[in-house]
């Protein structure tokens, strides 16, 4: 039985707390659409909350907030910086929540997010851009989840094959012109890498891939974060074919994942689920013990 309850979070009056008892998330209603919770219930946030910013709303500066948000990819200004500052509309229908933002006035894109609980603890969340304007437009939906400091990222590599074997490459990794391979928060192993977040460490680092495994994940003390989502083979995705990104700064780490490009027509939408858990789970940096805990949550 999935609980829903109106509370106060963070200074914002109008929030929505969703629960099955073992895990619990709270979504904003006073701007976003946006979720800015998620923990084990009575334990720690795993997203990132930017204490100076909670509980604000209106104005015409852009606000991280913290927490997990919608974009529309490749990133750029100051389309992709639309605001969401403003109350949204929250409907609870048949166990799922439903959050729609008004039409972005400078984009005319609308964002909507639905929301639902399922068995084993799973969150399913379904993000959705629709196309408001006129005219053809093209963007791939974009799901950023900023997580709290302290944490390590984990992506799956592709399947170790000996060059005698394979000739071909397995998939692109991308790079921007900040990203610093040499920087000591990267972990680049045979299975896996992982990139720490430092709060000390303030200069940005960030990394794209096309990920065919479908699953990314954050590990925070004894908490586990996972989010699933769909590959597909013949899709053509932004920035030079990334469908899982990662950026850290001295604040926060974000796991982002995007769906593909996508050219809609007046009235037309596009879709992009991601399927969350989260584990009591402490892990390792070692690839053994993450292949051991981590893979079988997966």
């Amino acid at each position: 039985m999935i609980s829903k309850k109106k509370i106060s979070y963070g200074g914002w009056p109008n929030c929505i707390r969703l629960s099955d008892g073992k895990t619990e998330i709270v979504a904003t209603t006073d701007v976003g659409p946006r979720i800015i919770r998620y923990a084990r219930v009575g334990g720690q946030n795993v997203f990132k909350e930017y204490a100076g910013q909670m509980g604000k709303t209106g104005g015409k500066e852009w606000r991280i907030y913290g927490g997990h948000r919608l974009w529309h990819a490749p990133e750029a200004k100051p389309r992709t910086y639309a605001l969401d500052n403003a109350p949204i509309e929250a409907v609870w229908k048949n166990d799922m929540l439903t959050l729609t933002q008004p039409i972005e006035s400078t984009t005319g894109i609308q964002k909507q997010i639905e929301i639902s609980f399922a068995t084993g603890g799973e969150i399913w969340l379904t993000h959705r851009l629709v196309n408001q304007n006129h005219w053809d437009v093209e963007f791939a939906p974009w799901c950023l989840t900023v997580m709290a400091q302290g944490g390590r990222a984990i992506f799956p590599q592709e399947k170790f094959i000996p060059h005698t074997d394979h000739l071909l490459p397995a998939r692109p990794i991308v790079l921007w012109h900040y990203t610093n391979m040499a920087d000591p928060r990267w972990i680049w192993g045979t299975k896996y890498f992982q990139l720490r977040q430092d709060p000390k460490n303030s200069a940005p680092q960030k990394v794209g891939i096309l990920n065919t495994k479908g699953w990314a994940a954050y590990s925070l003390g004894e908490d586990l974060f996972i989010k699933r989502y769909a590959f597909d083979p013949v899709a053509r995705y932004a920035d030079h074919g990334c469908n899982t990104e990662a950026f850290t700064n001295g604040d926060m780490l974000e796991v982002e994942t995007l769906g593909p490009l996508t050219k809609l027509a007046p009235g037309a939408s596009v879709e992009h689920v991601e399927i969350w858990t989260l584990n009591k789970c402490a892990v390792g940096e070692n690839e053994a013990e993450i292949a051991k805990k981590v893979e079988p949550l997966i």
